[in-house]
């Protein structure tokens, strides 16, 4: 069971962790996740979100420990997506369905398709506000960040801001605060940006410029995944920032998988050129890395290799699973190239091509294909690729 813990005076994380979740609708989540739910005490008690369904009496019992639920006087859903909302039916059905639920304009449509009951939906946008006498909420439309039904709750006295989905980690851990886990949360953030808001990095840069032009003071971020940042609420927004930007890094990514190991030794070969350049690169296989720890890497690189035997005059099954995915996510401004051996038809190369043009990426060579298995002038020109990737990823970045 999850203990309530006092975030700040009269504001507690009334959650649950979810020790044993392993995928996320596609995201590895080794550390497991928290579905965070806080509890703001008052004149009127408020709850800002809620859990996935499963965990619904688990959170109403960490709740019953500070006060009983029906002296609920409020709840306010910042984002609909189901891990948040899930509870909702059944925080209702205990503290009374005439009590009001805040929510965006879309959130109140979303709700009212998940579940089908009526409940006193209250709408609110940016710069709206909630009083309850001692207490003063007010509301940040973020739309697609990362639903379109997304929003902020602020604590205007407190500088608390209640931010959904952002700055949040799937990490589910004893440790609840940026200061007690310190650096060994970032890449738990890193991933979570990659994979889940990399694709609205536009709607991040107008969220953050929108906040520096507001002055909005910020001492503390509670985010519905993961650890809350209460010591340096300023190192996770600079992330985003940056993160949002996508500008690369003197980093390369080698993506393949291989048939009967020809396309592995042609990813080695590039690998070894770009090593020789100086320029950092990752080698992953698609069959013994997770499509998500993939993109965590694509994410800051400057460029993006891709490697793929052809099998049935297309690309292999789990290439075009991983192409797939990153492409969702839209990734901007890296160099890619293409490479791969084949039988008889020899068609993933130009496939791949296709796919970097979609994508809007930097085709820096036209690939390089090989029939069979590679000869030692075909190990040379992966090699001589990876060099030239490198030397290109030292001029740009």
């Amino acid at each position: 069971m999850y203990k309530p813990l006092e975030v700040a005076k009269d504001i507690y994380s009334v959650g649950c962790r979810d020790w044993d979740i392993r995928d996320f609708h596609g995201y590895s989540t080794y550390e497991g996740t928290t579905y965070n739910a806080f509890l703001v005490l008052g004149e009127k008690n408020v709850l800002v979100d809620t859990v996935k369904k499963d965990f619904a009496d688990e959170m109403l019992s960490n709740i019953s420990r500070i006060i009983d639920p029906t002296d609920i006087d409020i709840v306010i859903s910042n984002h609909t997506e189901m891990d948040h909302s899930g509870g909702i039916p059944r925080v209702m059905h205990v503290i009374g369905k005439d009590k009001p639920v805040y929510c965006s304009k879309m959130g109140k449509k979303n709700l009212e398709s998940h579940f089908n009951q009526e409940f006193n939906f209250q709408v609110v946008g940016t710069g709206d506000e909630l009083s309850t006498g001692d207490r003063t909420f007010s509301f940040l439309e973020t739309k697609m960040l990362h639903w379109p039904d997304s929003m902020f709750t602020y604590l205007k006295d407190e500088a608390i801001l209640f931010s959904s989905d952002a700055f949040g980690q799937h990490f589910a851990g004893d440790m609840f605060f940026d200061d007690e886990i310190g650096d060994e949360i970032m890449p738990h953030a890193r991933k979570y940006y990659a994979n889940i808001l990399l694709h609205f990095s536009s709607k991040v840069q107008a969220l953050i410029q929108d906040v520096t032009k507001m002055g909005l003071k910020i001492d503390m971020i509670c985010p519905d995944h993961g650890i809350i940042w209460r010591k340096d609420p300023a190192k996770i927004i600079q992330a985003y920032d940056k993160w949002s930007r996508q500008e690369p890094s003197k980093k390369a990514v080698v993506i393949f998988d291989s048939m009967w190991n020809s396309t592995t030794k042609m990813a080695r070969a590039i690998t070894s050129g770009i090593e020789a350049e100086q320029v950092n690169v990752r080698l992953m296989n698609t069959r013994k890395w997770h499509r998500s720890d993939i993109m965590t890497e694509v994410l800051e690189a400057g460029a993006m290799l891709v490697g793929s035997p052809t099998l049935n005059n297309n690309i292999f099954p789990v290439i075009a699973d991983v192409m797939t995915y990153i492409k969702g996510l839209r990734p901007q401004n890296k160099m890619a190239a293409a490479f791969g051996s084949y039988g008889w038809s020899g068609e993933a190369v130009k496939i791949l091509n296709k796919e970097f043009e979609a994508m809007k990426l930097d085709i820096i060579d036209e690939g390089i294909k090989v029939q069979y298995v590679p000869d030692n002038d075909d190990i040379q020109r992966c090699f001589d690729l990876g060099v030239k990737v490198g030397q290109e990823i030292k001029k740009r970045c």
